[in-house]
C-alpha cells in the first residue's frame, strides 16, 4: 500500500515522533510505500488566507471557500497546498499522528485540514462523506492523552473520547472528505510511565502490522437522510 503519515508534533523526541517512526521503520520493512509529512519540520503554514490561491477569481472580497473552487477547478492551489493534495491522492491509507490538545489536534494540524480538505477538491455540495472525493481510501487516528482513560469514558470528566471528542475528527474532517476512518489507536498518558511506552509501541508495532483487518468505524452514508439532513425512520 502506499501509506501517508501526517505528523503534528513540535519535539522529534517525543512520544509521538516515536510512534511515527516505528511506523514508518514498521511499514517500510513490510513492503509498503511510506511518506510522512512532518508538519512542524514543514513549518507548515496554518493560517487560511488569500495567499492559498496563486490567482484569485475576486481579488475584491475574499470568500475562502469560492476561491478553493476556484484553484482546484484552473489547479492555482499554492505550492504546499498542492503537494499535501498529491499526497492524498497518492495514498491509500492515511495515518494521523498527533497529541490530544484542548480535544482536538494541534493548531498546525488543523490549518492543514483546513487549507489541503478544499472545497471542489476533496468535497462538494454533492460530493461528501461516502459519496466524497478521496473515497476508496482508509485513514487512522493515532493519538495521545493527557489523561487516563477512565476520564474518557461516558460518564468520565472528560467525556466519551469516541462520541464527544474524537467524532468531529473522523466523522466531520476523514469521512466528510470521502475516507474510511478505522477505530483509533490511543496511547493513554504515555508521558507518565516508561513501562506504559514500551507496551503502547509494541500495541502500535501489532497494529501496523495488520492495517487491513482494523475495523472501520461505521457511519450512515448520505443516503440515510432525508432533504432535511435528518436520518430517517427506518434507520434510526
Amino acid at each position: 500500500m502506499n501509506i501517508l503519515i501526517i505528523y503534528a508534533h513540535p519535539e522529534p523526541k517525543s512520544f509521538n515522533g516515536a510512534l511515527k517512526d516505528l511506523a514508518v521503520l514498521e511499514l517500510t520493512a513490510l513492503g509498503h510505500q511510506v511518506k510522512v509529512s512532518d508538519l512542524y519540520a514543514m513549518n507548515f503554514k496554518a493560517l487560511a488566507d488569500r495567499n492559498d490561491f496563486q490567482l484569485l477569481e475576486n481579488e475584491n472580497f475574499l470568500k475562502y471557500a469560492l476561491e478553493q473552487k476556484h484553484a482546484a477547478k484552473t489547479n492555482l492551489f499554492s505550492p504546499d497546498i498542492k503537494e499535501e493534495q498529491e499526497k492524498l491522492l497518492w495514498a491509500d491509507f492515511v495515518i494521523f499522528q498527533f497529541p490530544l490538545w484542548w480535544y482536538s489536534v494541534p493548531a498546525i494540524l488543523k490549518g492543514w485540514f483546513d487549507r489541503v480538505f478544499a472545497s471542489g477538491f476533496v468535497y462538494s455540495r454533492d460530493n461528501r462523506y461516502d459519496t466524497g472525493r478521496l473515497k476508496g481510501r482508509k485513514a487512522m487516528l493515532s493519538t495521545t492523552t493527557g489523561s487516563p482513560i477512565q476520564a474518557y469514558t461516558p460518564f468520565g470528566m472528560d467525556g466519551d473520547i469516541h462520541e464527544k471528542i474524537l467524532y468531529h475528527i473522523n466523522h466531520g474532517m476523514l469521512y466528510f472528505a470521502g475516507l474510511e476512518p478505522v477505530e483509533p489507536f490511543i496511547a493513554w498518558t504515555p508521558s507518565h510511565n516508561e513501562e506504559d511506552r514500551k507496551r503502547y509501541l509494541e500495541e502500535y508495532k501489532t497494529r501496523l502490522h495488520n492495517l487491513s483487518k482494523i475495523p472501520s468505524i461505521p457511519y450512515h452514508p448520505t443516503s440515510h437522510y432525508d432533504e432535511h439532513h435528518q436520518l430517517k425512520m427506518e434507520y434510526r
